[in-house]
């Protein structure tokens, strides 16, 4: 048997790990199995930051964890501003134990002489990333888990831009964290430092949502809106900044409303999946709305439904709401040539992003998964302006005042199109229509294949590994011509034997383009115990009556796909 858990489990009943601590290891070594998984590893801080199921032990969420991730984050900090005091923005959202972590990284930050500016209470994500800027910081935290199950918590961190952390902070901060011992932590606040911040921040944040997500003309009283936070954040901005936009028929779902971390009414409080949408359908259907709003607990995903050409509620993807969104943003014009305006999104998105802007003169910059590569290119192209962003997951970010995905301003963005669509005659859904018309009907699904535990993270690098080392040869008898590997940052040209370096960081991301634009990406998740499939498809669409047709054509391309591949 490995002792090397039991001996983790045995130092973390000793000092400096409290009684409480130790008491709850104690009962943890009556379940040999539930043992090791605590303490058979480290709990990671990784480029995306740190998740995982709370309890005692080494690969748990805790004070202890959490506590040695703020420690050599206060280090890293001060090696790098020597002569400032490093300001620090912390916020939460409705998991379980968020506040009262949230204060012990306070206190940890302040005993290291940093001072903190903490939320009195929970708040959207994109709020802090927001605050970061607005309150001068050097970085940012929040503690949530995003989607995750009840039983998660996370901690992730921003740097000065207000974006996630990039390399070289990645790196460094991570560095400084494996430098860090539990028995190095600073416990001992100096409350002095730590300043309590709610109603001039929240104040600040809400306006600017308004002033850069309102860029409709539609009657904003004529459209009904049904919107649900799904027990999250979402609760204390999103009503808030619809009704300082003009929306004043807006039906909450109650039963959903009190921030929860159990998520009592659905099985997870994810946007992306239909069934966490339910009650709101249901309600929409009752009184007639135009669009259904539902975010995830901290508020950065943003999933809904409007009408569609039967005039039925009809659940939009991630990819299809960016793409509208994107569509409607570009039409506005508001910038120039001078401006090289550009629009990011992810490499495992819809394609239909470059053609769309294309389509308009702009560029779309593509970045790997997560916004912290697009907030890194508001960053590294300064001269540009960057007009949104988008990825897949349900993600979108309106202008560059948030440096991350953002439900808020998108939400606001999503009720602007609907609004102004429907003074017009049209609607959300025909927008849609009309760039598949024009750009041609893009097709997406996402298979996630859940791992959990050791051997789950075993048995996804053997599937990377398979694909790597045995690429498929076509998709759906289609030839593919283009094999790009981002842990190589190699894409090659399987017909002309050539290579080049795709100028990304590297990631472990494998995606095949066959002849016809089919495109297949694999990818581990950063924060599940999952590895992901995309599969995207195209086709020319003739018109919108023949939208569902077409649709279902592409919907059996996509099963023949994953058949072939055996990820059905």
């Amino acid at each position: 048997m490995n002792t090397s858990f039991l001996e983790q489990a045995d130092a973390w009943q000793k000092a400096p790990f409290d009684n409480e601590t130790q008491q709850a290891v104690t009962a943890l070594k009556n379940d040999q199995e539930a043992l090791e998984d605590a303490f058979y590893k480290n709990l990671e801080f990784g480029t995306g930051g740190m998740r995982g199921v709370m309890g005692v032990g080494t690969n748990r969420v805790n004070k202890y964890t959490f506590g040695r991730t703020t420690q050599g984050l206060s280090n890293y900090l001060k090696a790098q501003f020597p002569n400032e005091t490093p300001r620090v923005v912390i916020g939460y959202d409705c998991r379980h134990n968020s506040k009262e972590l949230a204060q012990i990284v306070a206190d940890i930050f302040s005993a290291n002489a940093i001072d903190v500016f903490l939320f009195t209470d929970l708040r959207a994500t994109p709020e802090v990333s927001f605050a970061v800027r607005h309150l001068k910081c050097h970085c940012g935290i929040v503690l949530t888990a995003s989607h995750n199950p009840p039983e998660y918590n996370g901690y992730k961190v921003y740097w000065q831009d207000g974006g996630q952390i990039v390399p070289p902070q990645d790196a460094g901060i991570i560095a400084a964290i494996n430098d860090t011992t539990y028995q190095d932590i600073q416990f001992d606040a100096q409350s002095n430092r730590i300043k309590h911040i709610d109603k001039e921040v929240d104040s600040a944040f809400q306006e600017a949502s308004v002033k850069v997500g309102r860029i409709g003309n539609g009657n904003r009283s004529d459209i009904k809106i049904v919107f649900t936070s799904l027990h999250g954040t979402s609760i204390t901005a999103i009503p808030q900044v619809l009704e300082a936009a003009g929306y004043d028929n807006v039906t909450i779902i109650e039963a959903q409303a009190t921030p929860d971390g159990d998520f009592p009414t659905v099985k997870s409080p994810n946007p992306e999946e239909p069934e966490a949408l339910k009650l709101a359908m249901e309600k929409a259907v009752e009184i007639g709305a135009d669009i259904v709003i539902g975010t995830d607990p901290d508020a950065d995903r943003l999933g809904i439904a409007v009408r569609n050409e039967n005039n039925e509620l009809e659940l939009l993807n991630g990819n299809q709401t960016m793409v509208a969104m994107t569509d409607f943003i570009l039409s506005k014009g508001g910038y120039t040539e001078t401006d090289q305006a550009f629009v990011g999104s992810t490499v495992v998105s819809t394609p239909m992003m470059i053609a769309l802007a294309k389509h308009y003169g702009v560029e779309c910059k593509l970045g790997l998964t997560g916004f912290k590569w697009i907030a890194q290119m508001i960053e590294h192209y300064p001269n540009q302006k960057c007009l949104g962003g988008g990825e897949e997951s349900f993600g979108y970010m309106v202008g560059d005042f948030v440096r991350d995905k953002d439900a808020v301003t998108a939400a606001l963005l999503a009720c602007e199109l609907t609004a102004e669509a429907k003074s017009n005659g049209s609607s959300f859904f025909n927008t849609l229509m009309r760039s598949y018309e024009t750009l041609g009907l893009y097709q997406e699904n996402l298979v996630s294949l859940v791992k959990k535990g050791k051997t789950g993270a075993a048995e996804i690098e053997r599937l990377m590994e398979e694909f790597r080392n045995n690429p498929p040869k076509t998709l759906d008898d289609k030839i593919i011509t283009h094999l790009e590997d981002y842990a190589s940052a190699t894409r090659h040209d399987l017909l002309s034997q050539q290579k080049e370096t795709i100028p990304l960081p590297k990631a472990n991301v494998l995606i095949f383009i066959s002849e016809d634009g089919t495109r297949v990406a694999a990818r581990p998740s950063g924060t599940e115990p999952k590895i992901k499939f995309y599969v995207s498809v195209n086709t020319r669409l003739d018109s919108a009556e023949n939208y569902r047709t077409t649709k279902a054509v592409l919907d059996q391309k996509i099963t023949r796909i994953l058949a072939e591949l055996g990820i059905s």
